[in-house]
């Protein structure tokens, strides 16, 4: 099994991670070709308010909708602000911390104040981190979501994603639903908020429009659980920059992935999954691993 992908327990101290604690292992970069794209996405719609027929047509033909300045700034601050906490290991509770690669070496020891810049992902803290738990109840995004997945939504993955300054890995084209055991057919919505500009530069999300009708795709162990290289239909990419504030919504089966930073700009975002409160998980993962792949076996998104 590659321990890129395996679940890991939560870590969070004051020191710098060992090898066995914290640290992902490192990977290549990804082909040069694949993130190419003949389209940057200028779209979308302002605000959290009903979305009209139309614009839920739009996202179960394309399977996402972008709508801008879904967070206020100070909305925005005040998620940062949780972020920066729980990087500095200022929050108390069994979230879980991974560090980028990358990054060792480069702290010795690695000071609070400097985590976030070593820092790719953080998860499991809501129940722990107020602020952030806040943005993920929030009324308006709430209320975007009983739309998208025609009942009550319910929470059950919280994750900041981090690209550090320069050394933010890539997250290789996947489909969300390949990490999840929820019967086949079940609606997922994942939404991304981004907290600082997400640009092309600094690692912005890409999608493959229309790609979530297409069905559960075999993914492999390769950089991580993933789509196989090969197969990404990279003629049909879409660049999607963001703003702070900005909130995509997308649909569990879209094609999707973000390619390395290298770029002196951090890019943090929150990223939260839901289900509709009627759907359970399954007792065990077989129905996954039939529908994308035997290798899948305890990955995490």
């Amino acid at each position: 099994m590659d321990e890129a992908i395996v679940k890991t327990q939560p870590y969070h101290t004051n020191t710098a991670p060992t090898d066995a604690e914290g640290y992902e292992p490192a990977i290549a970069d990804p082909p040069a070709h694949l993130y190419d794209h003949d389209e940057v996405f200028q779209g979308g719609v302002t605000g959290l308010a009903a979305l009209s027929a139309a614009e839920l047509t739009l996202f179960r033909e394309q399977g996402f909708l972008m709508l801008r300045q879904a967070l206020s700034a100070a909305e925005v601050q005040d998620s940062l602000a949780g972020i920066e906490a729980l990087c500095a290991g200022q929050v108390s509770g069994d979230y879980v911390v991974r560090y980028e690669a990358d990054a060792r070496g480069r702290f010795d020891p690695i000071k609070p104040e400097r985590r976030q810049d070593a820092i790719r992902k953080l998860s499991d803290f809501v129940a722990f981190e107020p602020r952030l738990q806040a943005v993920s109840r929030h009324a308006g995004i709430q209320r975007v979501l009983r739309e998208v997945l025609g009942e009550e939504p319910r929470m059950f993955q919280d994750m900041a994603l981090l690209k550090p300054p320069r050394i933010g890995r890539e997250k290789p084209w996947h489909q969300d639903c390949a990490y999840f055991d929820l019967p086949e057919g079940t609606p997922v919505a994942g939404i991304w908020l981004a907290l600082d500009e997400a640009l092309v530069e600094n690692g912005c999300m890409h999608v493959i429009p229309g790609t979530h009708v297409e069905g559960p795709v075999v993914h492999f162990q390769r950089r991580d659980w993933q789509i196989c290289d090969t197969e990404v239909q990279t003629g049909r990419c879409l660049a999607l920059p963001m703003q702070p504030g900005d909130c995509l919504f997308f649909d569990g089966l879209l094609h999707h992935g973000t390619p390395p930073s290298h770029s002196p700009q951090r890019r943090r975002a929150l990223q939260f999954h839901y289900r509709p409160a009627s759907a359970d998980f399954l007792p065990d993962d077989r129905e996954r691993l039939r529908l994308f792949g035997e290798g899948g076996k305890d990955v995490s998104c």
